[in-house]
């Protein structure tokens, strides 16, 4: 059994049917709403089961949302709870005697330049300690004071060492002591540092440091004792200038 056309209700033959929008239409039936004209299945648009053109196509609009009883309801609720949750931030942040500073982008860079220095000091520190032992010490700036009182202690055991000297010095005779000077142990100088076990790259792109921690260097430069810092940093000295710095990773290769 044939359909009937959407517009014209009249039936519709398969020679003449349009399937589209959930109807059938005639050729000729297949039109715009508003102006009338002949549509085709590359050109219409559909609102509402309804065939338009592109000029004369609905344009969606916003409307507003009734101030409903729930809704005052739920933008209250909505309110005690955002102040729920600032008051019981106050209580915990209170007393501690420090303010919010903004994470700026400045300030992102400066946290992690530090952490990356203190990264590399820790790496040298442990290297020396491998490497060589503790390090020498390095005994501080006494006081005068300390003078002071050094010398009143040693005068007064000067003192006392005399008087007991004079009171059980033995009586003097003749004496001879026939010994071979033991040598005193030479002691041997440190050993020096191994060779750094540091990566060699290549500089594939120029670089000109951004910082004083940074190092600048030339296409085609190498560098030698690379230590990787993270992902996108690496620490190392450039062989043609031997300035030691801070490199970015993507801007070398490995040799």
């Amino acid at each position: 059994m044939n359909p009937e056309c959407g517009r014209c209700k009249q039936v519709v033959y398969p020679t003449e049917k349009v399937n589209c929008l959930d109807k059938y239409w005639h050729k000729r039936c297949f039109s715009c709403e508003v102006c009338k004209m002949t549509l085709n299945m590359k050109n219409y648009k559909g609102f509402e089961k309804r065939p338009y053109c592109n000029a004369h196509y609905p344009q969606t609009k916003f409307t507003c949302v009734a101030d409903t009883p729930e809704n005052l309801r739920l933008k209250k609720q909505s309110m005690i709870q955002s102040q729920v949750l600032y008051k019981e931030e106050f209580e915990k942040s209170k007393g501690k005697g420090f303010s919010v500073v903004a994470d700026t982008p400045e300030l992102q860079r400066i946290k992690k330049t530090q952490d990356q220095i203190s990264n590399i000091r820790y790496h040298e520190e442990f290297e020396k300690r491998k490497m060589g032992g503790e390090a020498p010490y390095q005994p501080s700036h006494p006081s005068p004071d300390h003078f002071e009182e050094a010398a009143a202690d040693g005068r007064a055991k000067a003192g006392g060492w005399t008087a007991s000297k004079t009171a059980h010095q033995p009586p003097a005779g003749p004496q001879s002591f026939n010994y071979d000077a033991v040598p005193e142990p030479v002691s041997q100088a440190a050993a020096g540092p191994p060779p750094s076990a540091g990566k060699r790259y290549r500089a594939v792109y120029d670089y000109s440091a951004d910082d004083d921690d940074e190092v600048s260097f030339m296409e085609g430069d190498v560098i030698v004792d690379v230590q990787p810092i993270d992902e996108g940093w690496m620490y190392g000295r450039v062989d043609r200038t031997g300035q030691q710095g801070m490199l970015p990773a993507n801007y070398v290769e490995a040799i």
